[in-house]
This record gives structure tokens, C-alpha cells and sequence, in this order.
């Protein structure tokens, strides 16, 4: 038995076009999205996100001694007002859970369609993974070859080093012998 596919599952995996970086959070622009998300949430009654953290969404990142709190390269940390990364947390985990009950529900529907797909899916990604497997061990023997080489290497300067130091002492041997 097919499933139809709900709208607002079919909006999520549509294809959409995106704007320049701006802040992000939990990969969702932040001025573009989320806040004018929970401004209108804040309309419907649907959330009571405080109209400071809507107007000021990010602040200043500081210690617990009250200090301002800088990244390493030299600018202040900024992090999201408490109470709208709460309400973007609670979305994060409802968006999931609506994930996994979508998820659930065509599985209980259409098992041989779901367990179908699985397996096309591992099956085309089995020469994925082989060559994966394959880059990955040529890397190390690579990396394993280099390693003893250089091993080598510093043996053969060690050595060098060594012949050059008998070379001396005994060319101050003979220089005392003369």
C-alpha cells in the first residue's frame, strides 16, 4: 500500500534558494528565519518568546564573572538570547520527533516498500564503500611508507654524521701523530 506524501513533508525536501551567510542557528539563518518565525508565533499566541530576545536575538557571550568573552581571533563571542534558543531547541526536537513518527508511519504502511528501498539504497552503496575502503588503506600504506623512509633517512644521516665525526678523529689523530 502506497503512502501519499504530506505537503508539509513534501516543502521540506523541495529545493529552495538561499540568501547570503548570515548568522545561523541549528543550520537556519537566524534574522531571515527564526525570528520573524517566532515573531508570528508570538502573533498566533502560539509561543511567548520575550520581544527583547525577538529585537536583540544575539548577546554578548560572557564568563561567569561577568566578563565579555573573546574567540581567538581577538572578537567577541555572541551567542543566541536564552529564551528564543530554548524555542528554537523545542522546533529542533519537534521537527526530529515529526521526522521519526513520518518515518514509523510508512514503515507500518508500506513494509516491503520501505525494507525495498533500504536494501536499494545499501546495495548502491556498496562500491561506495569499497572504494572508500580502498582509498583508505592506500592512504595508510602511503603514510606507513613515508614514515619508514624518513626512518631511513635519519638512519642514513645518523649514519653520515657518524662516519664524518671518524673522519675527523682520526684526521686529529694524525695531525697529533705529526
Amino acid at each position: 500500500m502506497a503512502t501519499k506524501t504530506p505537503a508539509y513533508i513534501q516543502s521540506l525536501v523541495k529545493p529552495s534558494q538561499q540568501s547570503g551567510p548570515s548568522r545561523r542557528v541549528w543550520s537556519v539563518d537566524l534574522d531571515s528565519v527564526w525570528v520573524p518565525f517566532f515573531t508570528a508565533t508570538n502573533v498566533t499566541g502560539a509561543t511567548t518568546v520575550p520581544s527583547e530576545d525577538l529585537g536583540a536575538p544575539l548577546r554578548l557571550n560572557k564568563a561567569r564573572d561577568g566578563q565579555v568573552r573573546f574567540g581567538s581571533n581577538g572578537r567577541p563571542q555572541l551567542r543566541v538570547a536564552p529564551k528564543l534558543n530554548e524555542a528554537i531547541t523545542d522546533v529542533r526536537n519537534n521537527f526530529i520527533a515529526s521526522l521519526v513518527n513520518f518515518t514509523g508511519q510508512v514503515i507500518k504502511d508500506n513494509k516491503d516498500g520501505y525494507a525495498a528501498e533500504v536494501g536499494k539504497a545499501q546495495k548502491a552503496a556498496a562500491p561506495i564503500h569499497a572504494q572508500m575502503d580502498k582509498d583508505v588503506d592506500e592512504a595508510i600504506a602511503a603514510a606507513e611508507a613515508a614514515e619508514a623512509a624518513k626512518k631511513a633517512d635519519s638512519r642514513l644521516v645518523g649514519t653520515a654524521v657518524q662516519q664524518a665525526q671518524s673522519i675527523v678523529t682520526e684526521s686529529q689523530q694524525e695531525a697529533i701523530a705529526a
